[in-house]
């Protein structure tokens, strides 16, 4: 046991050791995500997050340690991000025709979950720096990241929230969706990538291909929304 201590202490010390554990704990998800048939109880980064969760303490490491090599997963998602464009570039007619409702849609969308988010949360007495941290919480993490900065948030807290949101997007949009006897792939696709940012987006590619990307068209124009409009409603609770 003591051995076993010495070389975790020492590999522990190696970023590359929580990029590669990152990386399986997501396989291992992935895996199970697939046996479990791909429902959305069955989320990969829910499951991957509590296997990381459960490792970092079960060894005590802190957050700060783990995320010197998670930071490279953390890069990717900018590349990841832009390279939604192909699937959207591919429902480009599609949207030309659906132009004015997918905008109508996505302002609406945009502005319900700022608003919301900051009307509960005041209601609850939650701190000026918190709720700068909560508004963007809908967007794609790098862009939610840099919105939480600019308002005075804590980067680190935006990041958790912009996770529970998409996860809690991705398990609740295909039942809510479904009990709505919402048929339109575009509609449903827009909706979840407004809410609920990659990881709903990732949810919508699984379940049909032009819900997937119309999830990306809705989590881009909502990045780029919320940008402009936290701002504003954040001041109204100065």
């Amino acid at each position: 046991m003591r051995e076993f201590a010495e070389i975790w202490s020492y590999l522990a010390q190696g970023p590359l050791l929580w990029l590669t554990l990152t990386l399986v704990a997501y396989v291992i998800a992935d895996l199970i995500a697939e046996q479990a048939g791909r429902k959305p109880i069955a989320n990969p980064v829910l499951i991957a997050v509590l296997l990381l969760g459960l490792m970092l303490w079960a060894t005590g490491t802190p957050y700060a340690v783990y995320f010197e090599g998670a930071q490279f997963v953390h890069f990717l998602l900018g590349p990841a991000t832009v390279a939604l464009a192909v699937p959207m570039h591919a429902q480009g007619a599609r949207l030309r025709r659906a132009i004015l409702p997918v905008l109508a849609g996505v302002s609406v969308g945009s502005v319900v979950a700022v608003t919301s988010a900051l009307v509960i949360a005041k209601a609850m007495g939650v701190d000026m720096e918190t709720l700068a941290s909560l508004a963007p919480k809908s967007t794609t993490a790098p862009v939610a990241i840099g919105i939480a900065q600019s308002l005075g948030g804590s980067p680190t807290l935006t990041a958790v929230l912009v996770i529970l949101t998409g996860i809690t997007g991705a398990l609740i949009a295909t039942p809510l969706l479904n009990a709505l006897r919402l048929t339109d792939w575009r509609a449903r696709g827009l909706a979840v990538g407004t809410a609920a940012h990659g990881i709903g987006t990732a949810r919508a590619f699984q379940v049909h291909p032009t819900a997937g990307a119309f999830a990306g068209i809705g989590m881009g124009l909502n990045a780029i929304l919320t940008a402009l409009i936290a701002p504003a409603v954040l001041r109204l609770f100065l």
